[in-house]
């Protein structure tokens, strides 16, 4: 490839843009490197600096820029790291480890690709594989807090608790990255007595240089800790200073507006003349509901079953979504986008997503997606796969909100972050899936959370035959299963079914009053 030719004037435009880009005017940054691609084609620098400006807002456009960036320059392995970590951010693991690897053959101590790697291998359960570059990121820079954090998740998602604890309470030790430390070491396990971590969390959060995002991580730690210690006033508070540190806000009524779009477009007038749309494989299985409404613990049933993979939460289908615009827009929008959707782009939307789960388990007969989210595109889904088989998990309601409630969400669920939004979203995903079993009748099998609690054989059973397959007992044992678990509750799936979180909401009765009034009738009390 002939090399680009780039003069000083290139140079220092793409400076000032960097210079833009760290004073946060991202468009005087864009505008700077657009001058420098004018007068200099594929200039790789400026490719670069452009996809870091995209990240976040528009990751496909960041992929198409880092991809051009690396095809331009081949052996800059941060090129490479970046593309990467854009693939890993929405979820195509197969190609951001082939960069990982290719940066690490050009810089192999390099810790960002290092830890990067480890955290591919996280995710798609081969947590094993991901303890060697852990260790060695640490043996290069002892202080790396991704490293440090990163190998206690691994050893978290093999069920090494006990490992997991040592390695993040030196991570405190040391004070790196301390307040997510804490965090991590009270999401690691159950406590069934005070540990002397609890006293130091709170100390902390009496410091007053703590920036808002510490106290955050910090308030959902001791409200874990106390929760676990059955001093229910005392964690929810925590919870909720916790909420107020991160400051997320939830526009309600877009949302309901949304809803009602994709009722209205989703008729069963206009579905019923695509009832031919799609791919008729029945490999996929979506496991869907509300975060915390007994996803993981379905899908740890199901992929007990030796001819079923469970690939956890994968983003493919919400790109797909986005994709094609069914996230966004008004009712009429919506419309025009789903109209827009041919037999032949069913057909080649849904080719692309099997040829993506072939990727992660090539010989599976089912492959299990558990995004609770998924919830909102159960539309997309019955168009793209007639044959999919779709578990709606559902929970009592206030049960569910409250477990919700007492997770460190990321701003991407901010509904979580009030009580009183949380209940009135709650209903929002209520009135969006009665739509669907509606329109869908017969479709979508219903998990009751507390039905799996009182009879876990005979629902397990339900489940697998719900899914076109004979019985295997390793159904029953689901705790004992092989292999890492990435999710939030990777402590509780360790472990057998237990009874203790059905009803849980009636210890916290009295500070959860703004949750069960916006519940209304759907609050059973």
């Amino acid at each position: 490839m002939k090399p680009v030719t780039s003069g000083p004037e290139d140079s220092l435009l793409l400076r000032r843009a960097l210079e833009r880009q760290q004073a946060k005017d991202l468009v005087g940054a864009e505008d700077l490197c657009l001058r420098v691609l004018a007068r200099t084609p594929n200039h790789p620098l400026a490719l670069y600096i452009l996809g870091t400006l995209a990240v976040g807002h528009d990751d496909e456009m960041a992929l198409r820029y880092f991809a051009r960036a690396v095809g331009e320059e081949p052996r800059n392995p941060y090129y490479h790291l970046s593309l990467s970590q854009t693939y890993l951010k929405v979820g195509e693991y197969t190609p951001a480890v082939r960069h990982l690897r290719h940066a690490l053959e050009l810089k192999p101590n390099m810790v960002e690709a290092l830890c990067e790697l480890g955290r591919a291998y996280v995710e798609t359960d081969k947590a094993e594989m991901a303890l060697p570059l852990y260790e060695k990121a640490i043996g290069i820079d002892g202080s790396n807090s991704i490293a440090r954090r990163g190998l206690a998740s691994a050893l978290t998602s093999l069920g090494r608790m006990e490992d997991a604890g040592e390695h993040l309470r030196r991570a405190i030790e040391l004070r790196i990255a301390l307040p997510a430390a804490y965090n991590d070491f009270a999401h690691s396990r159950k406590f069934t007595e005070e540990p002397v971590e609890l006293a130091s969390i709170l100390t902390e959060l009496g410091d007053p240089r703590l920036d808002l995002e510490g106290a955050r991580q910090l308030h959902h730690a001791a409200g874990k800790i106390l929760n676990d210690l059955q001093r229910y006033e005392e964690a929810v508070e925590h919870f909720k200073k916790g909420k107020q540190a991160a400051a997320h806000k939830f526009d309600l009524e877009s949302y309901r507006s949304w809803v009602d779009s994709m009722i209205d477009v989703f008729s069963p007038e206009m579905l019923a003349g695509r009832t031919s749309y799609g791919n008729s494989s029945e490999v996929p299985v979506f496991v869907l509901g509300m975060p915390r409404s007994g996803t993981t613990l379905t899908e740890q049933i199901c992929a007990s079953h030796p001819s079923v993979h469970g690939a956890g939460e994968l983003s493919k289908l919400r790109r797909m979504a986005n994709g094609i615009g069914l996230r966004t827009g008004a009712t009429e929008t919506l419309r025009r986008t789903v109209l827009s959707i041919t037999p032949e782009l069913s057909s080649t939307l849904a080719a692309e997503h099997l040829s993506y789960l072939r990727e992660l388990a090539p010989n599976a007969l089912r492959v299990v997606d558990k995004t609770p989210h998924n919830f909102e595109l159960i539309g997309l889904i019955c168009l793209l796969f007639p044959r999919a088989r779709i578990i709606h998990c559902r929970r009592d309601a206030i049960d569910n909100c409250v477990s919700c409630f007492a997770l460190n969400f990321s701003e991407e669920h901010s509904y979580n972050s009030d009580l009183r939004v949380l209940g009135l979203y709650y209903r929002e995903y209520d009135r969006l899936m009665r739509h669907w079993e509606n329109v869908f009748p017969g479709r979508i099998l219903e998990s009751r959370y507390e039905t799996l609690i009182e009879d876990q054989e005979a629902q397990s059973r339900h489940l697998i035959d719900y899914l076109g397959l004979p019985w295997d007992e390793a159904c029953l044992r689901f705790f004992d299963r092989d292999g890492s678990v990435n999710t939030p509750s990777r402590w509780q799936v360790r472990q057998p079914i237990y009874t203790s979180s059905v009803k849980r909401w009636k210890n916290y009765e009295t500070q959860i009053q703004p949750l069960i009034q916006s519940l209304g009738d759907l609050a059973d009390i």
